[in-house]
């Protein structure tokens, strides 16, 4: 089984729309079995809340399920438990480094770093632009199925 870590600042945007993106892929192609896949947050500030309406509501404009997500924090013990831990930018890298305690097996990536434009997911939460968050990661969710199901 493959196990995916999605993680953002506060676990109510951009993580939890991948977590859902690359859950709809992976059922799509009937591979749901061979994977799990779920998201998290780096700071603690959203725990417990549920994604963020925009999030939702873009997601179900796409024909993306959205389950019942609530917030939490990634802990240090999520490196053992994932083989890929997934950053949406360079800021939840540089937390992730310092929850996990390091990154001695290269598990901490950022999500866009699978695509042939590496770089950060615009956080929504600030700029408001859903359409475009989508888009970055839903390329970067696809990128990273290739990856995975080519060298897994």
């Amino acid at each position: 089984m493959i196990r995916v870590l999605f993680v953002c600042l506060g676990n109510i945007c951009r993580s939890p729309m991948a977590e859902y993106i690359l859950k709809e892929m992976v059922a799509r192609r009937g591979l749901t079995p061979q994977f799990y896949i779920n998201s998290a947050a780096t700071s603690s500030e959203e725990w417990g809340n549920p994604i963020y309406p925009p999030a939702r509501r873009k997601l179900q404009e796409e024909g993306v399920p959205v389950g019942d997500h609530r917030a939490v924090q990634m802990m240090a013990g999520d490196y053992a438990r994932y083989d890929l831990l997934i950053g949406m930018d360079a800021n939840n890298l540089r937390a992730m480094r310092r929850i996990a305690g390091g990154d001695p097996e290269g598990k901490l990536r950022r999500l866009l770093d699978f695509t042939d434009r590496p770089g950060d997911v615009a956080d929504p939460w600030y700029t408001g632009d859903f359409d475009a968050a989508y888009a970055d990661i839903a390329r970067g969710c696809e990128a990273l199925l290739t990856y995975l199901t080519d060298t897994k």
